[in-house]
């Protein structure tokens, strides 16, 4: 029975495409040597390499340039976390993919923001490894469906808590001059202009919009009249 088509795959006639190329990072030398008889038995993945340790990891990536580099987390001398980051610097094109015991949140996020593309636990069965190589590869995402959950609690909680924190701050108070000014402003008149129509200096003006700006804690007139109008502080007819 013919092998489904997989992602490194060309349509017929174009020839074979070049193999992935996968780099193993585990401090487990058994681990390593399960995870490369799995891949090597496929024809469109390669692996180019394995290392013991955060520091070699570094040091093979750059060298060797992987498509594809399945590290663990916890790992003597350089962590699993901190070698993605120095990765990401010396082989900006590698997909990495955490594959590890540890289901921690924390060790979640660090990965996802240190650059990870996935981030699988141990736990998958080790055929479901080559799938994954390719998933990434080709620009997926992957979390393991336990770390998955975990991350929607974790965003959801922090989607309410800033929810909670927008409902019991108060809109910092404009003063009635700057409230004149940011009127004029979202008319479009200039500093100049409004300079006229108050009958203040233009140095005055800027001040007011500065002022404005620092405590709406934004960085352009345009926003500040896009708040303004939010937030009702100001309705533009």
């Amino acid at each position: 029975m013919p092998r489904p088509a997989a992602a490194g795959d060309t349509a017929a006639g174009e020839g074979p495409a070049d193999p992935i190329r996968v780099l193993i990072v585990d401090d487990h030398a058994l681990f390593r040597r399960g995870l490369e008889m799995v891949l090597q038995t496929e024809d469109d993945i390669e692996v180019i390499g394995e290392g013991g340790d955060g520091h070699e990891a570094v040091q093979m990536a750059g060298d060797l340039l992987p498509d594809v580099v399945l590290m663990d987390i916890r790992m003597p001398r350089r962590s699993g976390i901190e070698a993605c980051t120095a990765i990401k610097d010396a082989a900006p094109s590698a997909k990495i993919v955490m594959l590890t015991i540890s289901d921690e949140e924390e060790d979640l996020f660090e990965a996802i923001k240190a650059g990870a593309s996935g981030y699988l636990l141990k736990e998958i069965s080790i055929d479901e490894v080559p799938q994954a190589v390719r998933a990434v590869h080709g620009g997926q995402s992957l979390i393991s469906p336990s770390m998955a959950s975990k991350l929607i609690t974790e965003f959801a909680v922090l989607a309410k808590r800033s929810e909670e924190r927008t409902q019991q701050v108060p809109a910092p108070r404009l003063t009635d001059r700057e409230m004149e000014v940011l009127r004029l402003v979202a008319r479009g008149l200039g500093n100049r202009e409004i300079a006229r129509e108050l009958f203040i200096s233009e140095n005055t003006v800027k001040n007011h919009v500065r002022n404005i700006l620092e405590k709406l804690q934004l960085h352009s007139r345009m926003e500040a009249v896009v708040y303004a109008v939010r937030e009702k502080l100001l309705e533009i007819t």
